[in-house]
């Protein structure tokens, strides 16, 4: 017998940064020749695959363990983002082709980008590469000790290893269509808010409740959309506020967090310090397993792009588009996902060791698999055409009554030596962080809002700005109810 989505009351999404599935859980079952103790098929690595460099050597697939130099700042630089670059990737060319490649012809250009991507990174005064690192590091994949609390839990509960990005290019529009269903057919950074509605109002449209929480400080998501922005203060907080709600057992229909998006942060951006990102896994698991409402809540950790580092799995071309936008930036017309991104399902009512993947006629999973299962639970309608076609999760929920073992039980995160390589320097998520709130109507002297953003050159200044402002915008908004 099959639970439904119906035994789950709290669903909270953890969406960390830029890794890819094979990066972060490719070797998950490699010892086990890629056959999970369920028999359920299972796309990992097998240690074969490869990529040419520019020089046209192969340049293999290779593990990253807790001893390998600087393992916790792999692949030792940005990679190459964006929709130019994740053509280049999969294509080897930035220009995507009018059909997908044959078999065997795709997802060979990693390295090669990569290459390209530290040679004008070298010559940038605002990008650090770390010592060392070489094109052929972008084909490193974290071995399972390497990652003790993201592989545990994916082993001890579910894996989706057909998981993907929904469009093929980088962080906010993917992002975008993780909480609204679309993008509005812009394809890069550039676009940092949008027009649509958003989960969160849909939610609120049928008097239920939703928290989006910051690490540290308030979230950069709540000023993506307009019905976020104008949402009252009480929808936000930060981390220490989910942990107290997960305790006191008060947690929403809908949760969303955030990590913290310094280069010294726990987002696990390239090349940031993946074992803080395992420490945030850690204390999100243990915030919700420790809580009363632990046996009704599925909580989702995934990825919201790949951030340019290796997978073998080639993104299918069979993606619905949102709207009626026929060519979006790029003229991409957003019939095709990205690349394959870490996804685990966590919760009682699964079976450890499953891997969840969608039958091969149904829509594969991306984020809007997210927003698909909070409206099936919720009885919330669709936002976009891309949501309807969605599949949800909750065949994932196979048991009739919530597990007791735990499996992290003595299971410590990993601690990393040194520091990221840009520690210190303002990351690309807190500059648009910070330009968004610039743009808040916080009244000035004059009786105006004119406000131009002030040159901020280090984390630290990022990091007062945001707060210094929100403040007040907060103090304003309090002053004209």
């Amino acid at each position: 017998m099959k639970t439904s989505l119906a035994s789950i009351d709290h669903i909270v999404v953890l969406m960390l940064e830029n890794r890819s599935f094979d990066h972060m859980l490719g070797f998950l079952y490699d010892k086990a020749g890629n056959k999970p103790p369920r028999g359920q098929p299972f796309d990992g690595l097998t240690g074969n695959e490869a990529n040419p460099d520019s020089d046209g050597r192969t340049v293999q697939v290779f593990r990253i363990t807790p001893d390998s130099p600087n393992a916790y700042f792999m692949p030792g630089a940005d990679p190459g983002e964006g929709y130019h670059a994740t053509n280049s990737q999969l294509f080897g060319n930035i220009d995507a082709p009018a059909a997908a490649p044959p078999t065997g012809q795709s997802n060979l250009g990693f390295v090669k980008d990569y290459a390209y991507t530290l040679g004008w990174e070298s010559k940038e005064k605002n990008w650090t590469i770390l010592p060392g690192t070489s094109p052929c590091m972008i084909m490193g994949a974290f071995a399972p000790e390497a990652l003790p609390v993201l592989s545990g839990l994916a082993r001890g509960y579910a894996v989706c290893d057909q998981w993907f990005a929904s469009a093929p290019t980088e962080t906010l529009p993917n992002r975008a269509f993780a909480n609204a269903a679309t993008s509005q057919g812009f394809m890069d950074d550039k676009t940092k808010s949008y027009t649509a509605p958003s989960i969160f109002g849909a939610l609120s449209n049928r008097g239920l409740d939703w928290r989006i929480y910051g690490y540290d400080k308030d979230p950069l998501t709540r000023h993506n959309f307009p019905d976020t922005l104008n949402a009252p203060d009480a929808h936000f907080g930060v981390f220490t506020d989910f942990q107290a709600a997960a305790q006191a057992g008060t947690l929403p229909p809908y949760t969303f967090l955030e990590p913290s998006w310094g280069e010294s942060g726990n987002s696990q951006h390239p090349a940031g310090n993946v074992a803080l990102g395992e420490q945030l896994i850690y204390d999100v698991y243990y915030a919700l397993r420790n809580g009363p409402n632990w046996s009704k809540t599925l909580l989702i950790v995934t990825y919201d792009e790949c951030g340019g580092c290796y997978d073998h799995v080639p993104p299918p071309w069979t993606a619905t588009p949102p709207d009626d936008t026929t060519n979006g930036e790029f003229g991409f017309d957003f019939k095709r996902f990205g690349v394959r991104v870490p996804a685990i399902l966590v919760s009682p009512l699964i079976e450890a060791g499953t891997v969840f993947r969608v039958a091969p006629d149904q829509t594969p999973l991306d984020h809007t698999s997210i927003l698909k299962t909070v409206e099936v639970r919720f009885d919330v309608p669709p936002l976009t055409r891309r949501d309807a076609a969605a599949c949800d999760l909750g065949a994932v929920l196979t048991r009739t009554g919530p597990r007791t073992d735990d499996p992290l039980e003595g299971v410590q995160p990993p601690q990393a030596e040194g520091q990221a390589p840009a520690a210190g320097h303002p990351s690309h998520l807190e500059l648009t962080h910070a330009e968004l709130v610039s743009r808040l109507p916080v009244p000035d002297d004059a009786g105006g809002s004119h406000h131009t953003m002030p040159p901020l050159n280090t984390a630290a200044e990022v990091d007062r700005y945001i707060r210094t402002r929100t403040a007040k915008w907060k103090a304003s908004r309090r002053g004209s109810q």
